[in-house]
């Protein structure tokens, strides 16, 4: 980017794609998100003509003459775009700006983009009730449970019946199980406590415990080791890994093959923050995939697929990683099931 336009360099933390061209539509500047969306470099952008780049859509140089000769801001809706290659469906609003060489401001925002985010915005609203109702439901039904397991304790004293006394037992054993159920749904909103960890040695811990719990699973490592060392709290970081590695291993019934893959990413939005860097980590397993009835539903509190499943261990993963201020997506078919973790490793910026 040339001298006049370093005033701009604010653009560079925006997560939407924003160009500057100038009066002959000739671009002037394209911040990283728009290397990212057009898989063109800056330097490859600077001096050409806007139409090489991106095509002659219709209806888009309307809108920079509107935006122009009236001097606002115009958005041309729907409009078709080459990118990497491709026609890309977008969105672009043109802003007059005043800067020496440039006239125009174009933030192009992919319209599949948007309808994801507001997806995942609306499901991460209802996954927060949902987690709040089950939580507020532990809470009452754990001061009941105590009561009956010592009812039944003190009952169990006075009887002289083995027969009679194995019907207290079960009592007091089933009361353990749902004391233990409502702690696991009350302890994802424990405090982090947060410090520098290597998400490589995490990966080795939860790798050991796979092995020692299910010697016939294999375990393979795909790893970068240039990632640097991010913020977290590495009890809840393990406790995540491990329970969507458990969940792969006892769908493959003990046995398949698990991948731990890391990889660093640009230019990431996350919780509506945007990240210069994240890191990926990807769990990733040969089983025969999530059934399509609860593919949607699967971080729900108490959604499971195996009968004696109970369906916590997903919804306690996604609760931890989002505490770290990262995401969870998961896609699945027979044969393939891939967990992706994005957790940020630089300092938050908002854009």
């Amino acid at each position: 980017m040339s001298s006049p336009l370093l005033s701009f360099n604010g653009l560079d933390l925006l997560s939407s794609a924003v160009l500057l061209v100038d009066a002959r539509r000739v671009v002037r500047y394209a911040n990283p998100a728009a290397e990212n969306l057009f898989a063109v470099s800056a330097r490859q952008w600077v001096g050409r003509p806007l139409k090489e780049l991106i095509g002659d859509p219709a209806g888009l140089d309307a809108a920079l003459d509107s935006a122009m000769v009236n001097n606002w801001s115009y958005t041309s809706h729907n409009i078709q775009i080459k990118a990497a290659g491709a026609l890309l469906h977008v969105d672009c609003t043109a802003t007059p700006v005043t800067a020496e060489g440039a006239s125009l401001l174009l933030e192009v925002r992919p319209i599949d983009q948007q309808l994801k985010a507001a997806r995942e915005e609306q499901l991460a609203q209802q996954q927060q009730a949902n987690r709040e109702l089950v939580r507020n439901l532990a809470h009452e039904i754990k001061n009941p449970l105590g009561g009956i397991r010592g009812s039944a304790q003190l009952l169990e004293r006075e009887l002289t019946s083995e027969q009679l006394k194995e019907y207290t037992r079960v009592i007091i054993e089933e009361a353990d199980r749902l004391q233990d159920l409502m702690q696991r749904l009350l302890s994802s909103h424990r405090t982090m406590q947060p410090a520098q960890v290597n998400i490589h040695e995490i990966l080795e811990r939860v790798r050991r415990l796979i092995h020692a719990e299910y010697p016939a699973v294999r375990v393979r490592r795909d790893y970068d080791t240039s990632l640097p060392d991010l913020t977290g709290d590495r009890e809840q970081l393990i406790q995540a890994v491990l329970n969507i590695a458990r969940n792969a291993a006892q769908a493959m019934h003990d046995k398949g093959e698990i991948t731990f893959s890391t990889r660093a990413t640009r230019q990431v939005t996350l919780a509506k923050k945007h990240y210069r860097l994240a890191l990926e980590l990807r769990v990733i397993d040969n089983g025969p995939g999530i059934p399509e009835s609860i593919r949607d539903k699967i971080f729900y509190p108490l959604v499971s697929g195996r009968e004696d499943g109970s369906g916590l261990g997903l919804t306690i993963a996604q609760s931890f990683i989002q505490q770290h201020g990262g995401a969870i997506e998961v896609q699945s078919q027979p044969g393939h099931t891939c967990f992706s973790l994005l957790l940020p490793l630089t300092r938050k910026k908002e854009s």
